[in-house]
């Protein structure tokens, strides 16, 4: 379990100090250290949050308090399961329900990089929130430098697996844009103040969390679309290829259509076809082949088919 109290940076402390100190405090517990000790942080709660069973971010108004959970996919592989924990909050304090360690690594980093000039409760969460999305700006970055990429490699055919790594940067978009829309109703319920414990001119902390929120869903929005363009034009260009080839299939069926009828006539030998005692017959029929041969090209060039 770990215990900080909100002054000009996190403080650690103790379980006490957090009752007695008179200044906001923040809490990490266990689920099992939270069912133990919850009745000593008195909240008001209604709702009780199930660390257990977390699907999505949310938060729930509670009669004296907010709890919620949050589901984090995560970055550095969408295909691992998201981090889960859970929080209960009032005006004296938070505490994270966290099994996994996640909101006990944010709250460090959150230790480390800040210092306030007014400390309050709302200021930690606005940070514990950005701490959520701090690396998220840059890997929208990376995703449209990768896209960019992918898309003239594709143009210059150079792109055999395009598809595959397209359609995985769609499926972590969308589950970027599924996170960013909980974060956002998140945000807005805890703009919304309903329990009013929260200070009227901090609730403008959570309203530049929203607008943080919305850039971010309307860019993996537009990086979506991106994929798709990227989908067509790959699609596109097989079509091109596949044009390509049955163009010269066709023309090489029709430049030997005639020589197989050539093939095929000369080839029934019926006793009283004069070309075969001809020693003029042999030449002729190969001359005419490459005649035929030479001017369906020139033809199919002109006509730009080749």
């Amino acid at each position: 379990m770990l215990y900080y109290l909100i002054k000009d940076t996190l403080e650690e402390c103790t379980i006490e100090e957090c009752h007695t100190a008179g200044v906001p405090y923040v809490a990490v517990l266990t689920t099992e250290e939270w069912q133990e000790g919850k009745a000593g942080f008195d909240m008001g709660i209604d709702m009780e949050p199930d660390s257990k069973n977390i699907h999505n971010t949310k938060a729930e108004v509670n009669y004296d308090s907010l709890t919620g959970t949050f589901a984090v996919p995560n970055r550095r592989d969408f295909e691992k399961e998201p981090w889960r924990f859970a929080f209960a909050m009032d005006e004296k304090g938070i505490v994270f329900i966290d099994d996994g360690g996640y909101a006990a690594h944010l709250i460090r980093r959150v230790k480390r990089a800040k210092k306030w000039h007014i400390p309050s409760l709302e200021r930690f969460v606005y940070d514990f929130l950005e701490q959520i999305i701090y690396r998220d700006l840059s890997i929208m970055e990376g995703y449209e430098r990768e896209l960019d990429q992918i898309e003239t490699a594709i143009q210059e055919g150079k792109a055999e697996e395009a598809l595959i790594r397209v359609n995985t940067i769609r499926g972590e978009l969308r589950d970027l844009r599924i996170h960013y829309d909980q974060l956002i109703d998140l945000g807005q319920e805890l703009e919304e103040n309903e329990n009013g414990f929260f200070r009227s001119e901090n609730v403008r902390y959570f309203h530049l969390f929203t607008n943080r929120m919305m850039r971010l869903y309307d860019s993996a929005t537009s990086l979506q679309a991106y994929t798709m363009q990227v989908r067509d034009l790959y699609q596109a260009q097989l079509d091109i290829k596949q044009n390509r080839i049955m163009t010269v299939l066709t023309v090489v069926t029709t430049i030997f259509m005639p020589l197989t009828l050539i093939a095929g006539w000369y080839g029934m030998n019926f006793r009283y076809m004069p070309e075969l005692e001809s020693p003029w017959g042999y030449p002729i029929v190969i001359g005419v082949s490459l005649t035929i041969a030479i001017v369906s090209l020139i033809f199919f060039k002109k006509k730009k088919w080749l």
